[in-house]
């Protein structure tokens, strides 16, 4: 953990919105994955961006007003766990760690938890988003409420916090956009090392391995999500997870994979012949999506509506399409038909951030949001032609898609992938060359 003052201001602005009430956030739980083997620990999105504390079982609370308190929840120091399990903050670490007011043992949370409540106009904090908290929640507020007599009031109004949270975590601060340049170097090495490790004959597991690999061997502590590594028709199944085929010879190579640095993840997917060089028409397949790319990161601006890249994106593939005989029609027919989506049937991008489909609205009052300084996306169109009737036979299997995580700036786009070859000559020059 690090920037202490980062998530104090992030607190306090938090606090400044809520201007009175109470807000509660746990982390994640640790997550069985059979019998005692637990998953590798990942904390929550909301608790993390707000603390920057690491280890399951803890709580933040928050309590607005004329004196503002954050009060941390956490695991008490024991050396016996600490044996098998690693190391532990404990209560009074945890607070000038996290540089919060307070910090207890998470023990006495259902002790606590009543009294802090007790005569807040509000509560904050995130409905439906786990049964067991929800209940635990109604149970401490039901407490409140069974002091009515006593003259002690529950909170009246019960809000969402995550309205409040996902529209801050929209725009990254100077600390955020450190980390995600970071974590984009780390998974632009990674997709170069997959690309020099391919070569006909080989597993896509085995190209997966070379990603992993280049993730942890410069400190990325996960995935971002779990890689897709798909050959010849794999490419054409959007979320191929298998990774387990033989890669042909003549047939492309579609690999979707960035690595979580520090909680904020990367998204990159390149795609390129397995044997390092383009067929016509996979060329020309590729030359299309990457125009479509283009078009859409010279419409990434600030301003511009969020659906405006995509849509740019789309009337260079349906052009491409028709061209390519995949599509009948004029361009408007196929646009207003959406026969176009026989081959493209996605959106041109995402928020990215702490998720790697982070949080934020893309829509306002019915209309798509404005594009502004700080918000962090994906731009990834693509083309999937899978072999079926009146499809011609030089395009069949042909599976594209170019992804780059992109910042809104002042004045128009910063692509913070780049470093990740994607020209013809580029991958050309690359595949198969370890």
């Amino acid at each position: 953990m690090t920037d202490i003052k980062a998530y104090a201001s992030r607190r306090a602005a938090l606090l400044a919105q809520m201007q009175s009430g109470i807000a509660i956030l746990p982390t994640a739980p640790e997550r069985v994955r059979n019998r005692d083997s637990v998953y590798l620990y990942r904390y929550d999105s909301y608790f993390y961006y707000l603390c920057g504390f690491q280890e399951p079982e803890a709580v933040l609370v928050l309590i607005a007003g004329d004196q503002p308190q954050s009060l941390l929840f956490c695991r008490e120091k024991n050396l016996e766990r600490e044996t098998w399990e690693g190391f532990r903050y404990g209560p009074e670490a945890a607070r000038e760690t996290c540089g919060v007011d307070a910090a207890y043992p998470i023990g006495q949370l259902d002790e606590k938890l009543p009294g802090l409540m007790a005569n807040q106009p509000a509560l904050y904090y995130a409905p439906g988003m786990d049964a067991d908290w929800d209940a635990r929640i109604m149970r401490w507020l039901n407490q409140v409420r069974a002091q009515s007599r006593a003259g002690i009031s529950a909170p009246q109004h019960i809000h969402d916090i995550r309205t409040a949270l996902d529209e801050m975590r929209l725009f990254k601060d100077a600390r955020e956009l450190e980390i995600m340049r970071r974590a984009a170097g780390i998974s632009a090495k990674a997709h170069e090392r997959a690309m020099r490790a391919t070569r006909p004959g080989r597993m896509e597991y085995e190209i997966e391995a070379e990603l992993l690999y280049e993730f942890r061997r410069h400190g990325a502590q996960f995935p971002a999500y779990w890689p897709i590594v798909a050959g010849g028709a794999n490419a054409c199944v959007l979320h191929y997870s298998a990774n387990s085929a033989r890669l042909d010879d003549g047939a492309l190579l579609l690999i979707d994979a960035g690595c979580e640095l520090d909680g904020y993840a990367s998204d990159i997917t390149r795609s390129y012949p397995v044997n390092g060089k383009f067929s016509g028409a996979q060329k020309d397949v590729y030359e299309l999506v990457l125009a479509a790319q283009a078009a859409a990161l010279a419409a990434t601006r600030p301003g511009a509506a969020w659906d405006t890249p995509h849509e740019a994106a789309v009337r260079v593939l349906a052009q491409g399409m028709i061209d390519f005989g995949l599509c009948q029609g004029s361009l408007e027919q196929v646009l207003e038909t959406g026969d176009y989506k026989r081959h493209y049937m996605h959106r041109t991008g995402h928020w990215l951030g702490l998720d790697v489909h982070d949080t934020g609205e893309y829509k306002i009052d019915g209309k798509w949001r404005p594009l502004a300084a700080g918000m962090t996306l994906t731009v990834e169109p693509g083309c999937y032609i899978r072999a079926a009737e009146g499809v011609p036979d030089a395009y069949w299997n042909i599976g594209v898609r170019i992804e780059d995580d992109v910042l809104v700036t002042a004045d128009g786009c910063e692509v913070i992938t780049a470093a990740t070859p994607k020209s013809v000559a580029a991958i050309e020059a690359l595949v198969g060359k370890d």
